[in-house]
């Protein structure tokens, strides 16, 4: 394999990307929708969370899918569906009670195209990326998806604002869209040649680094559920201003670190840095819980957005590095799943725990998940010399 990184398949599937998470970000705004539609905010955390779970559950057969059908059409197959699926809100009109099994559906099945495009990408970007330079392309590749979760929301509001919803679903299609037409040049990373012989996905869950790793990166997602949904309350509570601030300062950091850390992280190996993200994470997310003005907040941003910026990439190098390339969609399946399931899980259970004691409980309760995660990390894989499977 050539030792050359950001090849024009890297750059279009990069560039895909963009466009894919854009349209996912856009729907960020969805709940704009339902309100208008009627919607309780229990209707509002049902019909968001059926995407979310719908996305972890279907990660064994998508994940099996991207090995067996090929990542490229694969995740063809997934920007068709997110297509579609925006297409299809066009359709839903008058009060909720009108469509509420429908609309349950439509979002059943954009969670199943997310989560076949995310798994396929991942795994399309890993099969063209040097091994020694994997966490730099991991990294540099999933930088991409940090600008398209901030460009999304902006198009879309802009668009709701001036045009209107039908104008709002179209943008969401033509987003996906786009990222299809992209893909449709590129030639395949990966054709199958026994896919029945090959392992099932539940044969390389069982495996002890695949164990831990999915662990690590459910409690990533645990993490990521704090500062996504409770970040912006916690200081309305307070009365901040520019709790935005938090978000700047989190992707700067997330952004720069890739920039500049991802060689660091494949000279020295992702398994000493990775104690190192993790206790960085898990301390942005504890300096929440005296959270008392702007300066804690920029810094607590930075350091999440720091340890944020390493974690992903490390953790997704560690899970494919030396795996055989017929096993990566169900490893990297795993891997995005486990975080699905992590953010999924944790902003239930982190509303509960705040409801029961408050904000700042909540990101006591996120930072020790992720230092509970340094600990099995320890006790785990790293003992491991070399990393046995």
């Amino acid at each position: 394999m050539t030792s050359k990184l950001y090849t024009p398949a890297f750059i279009i599937m990069a560039t895909a990307n963009l466009f894919l998470v854009s349209s996912m970000g856009a729907f960020f705004l969805f709940p704009l929708f339902l309100l208008k539609s009627g919607a309780s905010k229990t209707d509002i955390g049902i019909l968001m969370g059926a995407m979310a779970l719908a996305s972890v559950i279907c990660r064994p057969w998508i994940a099996q899918m991207v090995d067996r059908v090929g990542r490229k059409r694969g995740y063809s197959i997934g920007c068709l569906i997110m297509t579609g699926v925006s297409l299809s809100y066009l359709f839903l009109s008058g009060p909720l009670s009108n469509f509420y099994l429908p609309l349950f559906f439509i979002r059943t099945i954009h969670g199943i195209g997310l989560a076949l495009c995310f798994t396929a990408a991942f795994t399309y970007v890993v099969d063209i990326i040097p091994e020694g330079r994997l966490n730099e392309g991991i990294g540099m590749f999933g930088t991409t998806g940090l600008m398209g979760m901030a460009v999304g929301p902006v198009v879309a509001e802009t668009i709701i604002q001036r045009y209107g919803f039908p104008a709002y679903f179209f943008t969401g299609a033509a987003l996906a869209g786009s990222a299809f037409l992209l893909n449709l040049p590129l030639t395949e990373s990966y054709l199958p040649f026994s896919p029945k012989d090959a392992p099932s996905f539940f044969m390389v869950l069982r495996r002890k680094k695949i164990i831990i790793i999915a662990f690590l990166t459910m409690v990533f997602g645990v993490g990521l559920a704090a500062s996504g949904s409770f970040v912006t309350p916690f200081g309305q509570e307070l009365h901040l201003p520019f709790i935005s601030l938090y978000y700047l300062s989190y992707s700067a950091l997330a952004v720069l670190t890739r920039l500049f850390g991802g060689r660091l992280a494949d000279h020295i190996g992702e398994e000493r840095i990775l104690p190192y993200a993790l206790g960085l994470t898990g301390l942005g997310l504890l300096m929440l819980t005296f959270l008392n003005g702007t300066l804690i907040l920029v810094v607590s941003g930075m350091v999440t957005g720091c340890g944020h910026g390493f974690l992903f990439p490390c953790l997704n190098a560690l899970a494919v590095r030396n795996e055989p390339i017929d096993l990566r969609g169900k490893i990297n399946g795993i891997f995005t799943g486990g975080m699905d399931a992590g953010i999924f899980t944790g902003s239930i259970f982190l509303g509960y725990v705040g409801e029961w004691a408050g904000f700042r409980a909540i990101f006591l309760a996120a930072g020790t998940a992720l230092f509970v995660g340094l600990a099995i990390y320890k006790i785990g894989l790293q003992r491991q010399r070399p990393l046995a499977t």
